[in-house]
């Protein structure tokens, strides 16, 4: 019986938050508690589901991305993909020299694709915290080629001021990210929201974590992430997954939990597994398969048409 009560009293309490949304309202005092506290994932999900629906609608984008490792500094023996929508330089830069060095070689190598790189806390870390020095250093990226930072890890960015900083500068971050596998959902996603118009200009939050932790999630907890992620923060209209390091099951079902967008699909069209198994293919597939329609993006956030 207890447990009966406890359960119409979730129901009811969850109920009640999906009232206020759909009236246009924030979340009350203790409602992300509340959210993060329910056992009931399905519901959870489809008050991200809805949330997603009054925000963005039912189109899904996708980007394919070329990752280089700041210590390569270039494009790799096989150049960029003619199909690449980003070109991302990833990785801690030694110097900020160095990261404008490598820039300016993927900037020459990429023609027309959008170069973006580095994680803005380690511009930051590289720079001893110096805000004159962060200045210049984007200034240097920004003027080499590059048109974004690819990301800022919320908890590597002790002060969102740099976040806007950069937008400042010209060179506005892409995305915000977690790092850490042992980051709380609740108190992430709170800390995204409680930035306010600081992260405004961000495009995307990703918060399932990019290091895998001792031991590996569950998809049981990664879609609450994305649940939450939705549900909480308000300040950016772009939940997103990552098709690379999550998989394509994963990343199908977020679509149903709240994201609406996927990052790191390859650009390379190889044919090994079949035409149904290439890139393009599968994503296009996956995202329709979750009544979902898919559309190709690219690094500077320009769409392109919607796929069949």
């Amino acid at each position: 019986m207890a447990a009966d009560r406890q359960s119409g009293s979730t129901t009811a309490a969850l109920e009640a938050i999906g009232e206020r949304l759909r009236a246009g309202e924030g979340l009350a005092s203790g409602d992300a508690a509340v959210l993060a506290a329910t056992p009931d994932l399905v519901a959870l999900g489809a008050l991200a589901d809805e949330r997603r629906r009054a925000v963005r609608g039912d189109r899904v984008t996708f980007v394919r991305v070329l990752e280089v490792g700041a210590a390569a500094g270039g494009a790799g023996p096989d150049g960029v993909p003619p199909r690449a929508g980003e070109v991302r330089v990833v990785g801690r830069p030694a110097s900020i020299v160095a990261a404008v060095a490598a820039a300016r070689r993927l900037r020459e190598a990429a023609g027309r694709t959008p170069v973006t790189g580095f994680a803005l806390d380690d511009l930051v870390d590289v720079c001893g915290a110096d805000s004159s020095a962060v200045r210049e250093a984007l200034a240097g990226l920004r003027e080499a080629g590059l048109e974004r930072v690819a990301e800022a890890r919320v908890d590597g960015v002790a002060d969102p001021a740099w976040i806007e900083l950069a937008a400042a500068e010209g060179l506005p971050v892409a995305r915000l990210t977690v790092a850490s596998a042992d980051a709380d959902a609740l108190e992430t996603a709170g800390t995204v929201s409680a930035w306010g118009a600081a992260a405004a200009g961000v495009r995307v939050f990703a918060p399932l974590p990019t290091n895998a932790g001792p031991r590996p999630s569950t998809g049981y907890d990664d879609l609450r992430r994305v649940a939450l992620a939705r549900l909480v923060v308000d300040n950016i209209d772009s939940i997103q997954v990552d098709w690379r390091s999550y998989g394509p099951k994963l990343a199908q079902v977020a679509l149903t939990f709240g994201a609406d967008d996927v990052d790191a699909v390859s650009p390379i069209d190889t044919l090994e597994h079949g035409w149904r198994r290439a890139p393009l293919e599968e994503i296009a597939r996956n995202v329709s398969a979750a009544a979902r329609v898919p559309i190709e993006r690219n690094g500077r956030f320009e769409i392109g048409t919607a796929r069949p």
